[in-house]
């Protein structure tokens, strides 16, 4: 039953690692005003963070993914809290260079098979991840981080499940971000400490892009 699954293959899991290989943090963004995305954008990737997530939680995130794909030189532009196969579409077409979802099912993972685009799947138990590797996922989401068991769940899952990478989501912040990125199955953390809306309201760009150098700093 497994192999009838749809998974992603290699070149698509390599395509998505090299994405989040940028960077330590991937800004995860709700954006209310589109005409606000490019100098956000462009301020996260002034900072060394690149890979951003716009997650598909306001009327204005497509327009907001659509103008960050075409206009901010150096950004890989996602879309995140993908829900179902239209989700997907929308996405894609908006110039989305990767697609995150808190969770799966089966419309997002055959719209994932079907696509160029590769696919970060959400996941928060060890049976859901086991399900996502039998699908042939080796790199996920852990969502929602600290409210399902944090960096200590997440080294617990290390071992008895090797071989999976996790970017961590939610409720992580720059104080907590390096419990996370010193774990060995963590390839990076998606925050939105980064882009804090009163900043973004105000169109302190400065004052974001000083942000996200210190996020891209925990490299080190």
């Amino acid at each position: 039953m497994a192999d009838q699954i749809p998974g992603q293959n290699p070149s698509k899991t390599e395509k998505l690692l090299t994405i989040l290989k940028l960077q330590p943090v991937v800004p995860v963004l709700i954006v209310d005003d589109a005409k606000s995305a490019v100098g956000l954008a462009r301020a996260l990737v002034a900072g060394g963070l690149r890979a951003i997530e716009i997650t598909m939680r306001t009327p204005a995130a497509l327009d907001a993914v659509k103008a960050v794909a075409a206009e901010v030189e150096g950004a890989n532009v996602g879309a995140g809290t993908i829900l179902n196969a239209k989700d997907w579409e929308a996405a894609v077409k908006a110039g989305s260079t990767f697609i995150v979802s808190p969770g799966v099912s089966p419309g997002v993972l055959s719209a994932a098979k079907d696509s160029p685009v590769p696919l970060l799947p959400g996941a928060a138990t060890a049976s859901e991840v086991m399900t996502l590797r039998e699908a042939g996922y080796n790199v996920m989401k852990f969502f929602p981080a600290e409210q399902a068991g944090g960096a200590a769940y997440l080294k617990a899952l290390s071992s008895p499940l090797a071989g999976t990478l996790f970017c961590p989501t939610g409720g992580i912040s720059l104080k907590n971000a390096n419990d996370y990125l010193s774990l060995p199955n963590v390839i990076c953390v998606g925050g939105s400490w980064v882009a804090p809306k009163e900043l973004v309201a105000a169109g302190d760009w400065a004052a974001i892009t000083k942000l996200a150098s210190e996020a891209f700093a925990l490299r080190a």
